[in-house]
């Protein structure tokens, strides 16, 4: 249980002003708080109420719906209430200075009320991460991925894992201290090495769906490219279905990179706009055309731009969709992967769908982790699973089990060293 006694209050809902503004009040002094702002009685747990909101002096602030939440079945774990009041700037900051006057009351830090949640132990880590993606979420894939952390789904995958390499270890641990007992099966460590390599290839088939994991976080970065007047600029503005960049006759217009984000059936799509890429001697164009190279390197998709029938001879860039320009003046041309005009909108549903198409052969909607955190100690897991594979005494397998179960409990925060006696004395009956 948390250790903290602070009773904290907080807006946690949107912006103000808004239809209807929630404050939230967690901690010891949470119930006694609300009998002071109403001098009514405490509605039954979890059942809205229609209270009056008075100041310390008696004056009415607002009237609003009240909720409470008994410790532990809250989202903090403790005595939790919620006031539903009118969404202005001047009743909840009424609000707020009655509650800051009060004794034992504070308003909250960032990311205290999940932080008292992972405390008392009705959040992990990974929900606790998944819970922010899930309020930053944009787009209907970022809420898909953000929904399988924030509400258990990843971190069960853990759980499950952890749990397997645990019975593995105690089996070991097993024939090891107590190779005399009847029921204690011989030859444990070879039977164990197939559970140990199934975990081991689940974990690197989790491992490399973290590429899709991060383009569904942050995007899929789509790199528009190619020699001045191919209509880079063109295709922006017409995906954006507004003027981003300025498109002229002149070439050498766009001199930086220019960004916008698209929501395509659900997927962020980060597009960018690119210098034309020729040789050129003015230093500013110069410096667009390296930052147009260096997009090239990082995105997961270049549309390599081409007015059809003026290069013919251009190199196909890796990674890249070679796309013809201008199709309403020029005849389609089999040299490209699809051919496309931003005054007709040809060919710009095979592009939404070529694009898409990338997106999911990089995603196929599985659990994903995507924090770097995850990462890292995934790979520690990875790699003392194989230590373990990779060595025959028992007893180092077991130390290198041990480490790849701690990794995984630090994960989610849960490390519960006492969990391998239970599995030891549970299935051998040791000590009847």
């Amino acid at each position: 249980m948390s250790v903290t006694k602070d009773t904290i209050f907080a807006l946690s809902s949107g912006a103000l002003p808004a239809g209807v503004a929630v404050v939230r009040i967690s901690g010891p002094e949470a119930f006694p708080a609300l009998s002071r702002l109403t001098t009514a009685a405490l509605p039954e747990p979890r059942k809205a109420a229609l209270r009056r909101i008075l100041s310390h002096d008696g004056h009415m602030i607002d009237e609003a719906l009240v909720l409470t939440f008994p410790a532990p079945h809250s989202f903090t774990g403790e005595n939790v209430v919620e006031l539903h009041l009118h969404g202005s700037r001047a009743v909840v900051n009424a609000v707020s200075a009655e509650l800051g006057g009060m004794e034992g009351l504070r308003a909250a830090e960032a990311g205290e009320f999940s932080r008292r949640a992972f405390e008392n132990g009705r959040l992990d880590l990974v929900e606790a991460e998944g819970l922010s993606e899930l309020i930053s979420a944009e787009t209907e894939m970022q809420r898909r991925l953000a929904v399988e952390q924030s509400f258990g789904g990843q971190s069960r995958l853990y759980q499950i894992w952890a749990g397997r390499l645990t019975h593995a270890r105690a089996m070991i641990e097993a024939e090891l201290d107590f190779a005399d007992e009847d029921d204690v099966p011989g030859s444990v460590g070879e039977q164990v090495t197939g559970e140990i390599a199934a975990v081991a290839a689940d974990l690197e088939a989790h491992l490399k769906s973290a590429k899709g994991g991060e383009i569904i976080r942050d995007g899929f970065k789509v790199a528009i490219v190619g020699a001045p007047n191919a209509g880079k600029s063109s295709l922006l503005n017409y995906l954006a279905n507004r003027d981003v960049a300025i498109v002229t006759d002149v070439a050498g217009t766009t001199r930086d990179v220019l960004h916008i984000d698209l929501d395509m059936d659900g997927y962020l799509v980060r597009l960018f706009d690119t210098a034309g890429i020729r040789h050129s001697t003015d230093a500013i164009e110069q410096e667009g055309i390296r930052r147009a190279r260096q997009m090239i390197e990082k995105a997961d998709l270049v549309l390599q731009l081409e007015e059809i029938g003026t290069a013919a001879d251009v190199d196909k860039l890796p990674n890249a969709l070679r796309v013809g320009t201008k199709s309403d003046i020029h005849p389609a041309s089999p040299s490209y992967d699809l051919c496309l005009s931003t005054v007709t909108g040809d060919g710009i549903d095979t592009l939404r769908e070529k694009i898409i198409s990338r997106i999911r052969s990089a995603w196929s909607g599985s659990i994903a982790p995507t924090r770097e955190r995850q990462l890292t100690l995934l790979r520690d897991t990875s790699i003392s699973l194989q230590a373990a594979l990779n060595i025959s005494e028992l007893e180092l397998r077991a130390e290198h089990l041990r480490r790849a179960a701690v990794s995984l409990g630090r994960i989610t925060g849960h490390v519960d060293v006492e969990q391998l006696l239970d599995v030891i004395f549970s299935q051998f009956c040791i000590g009847k």
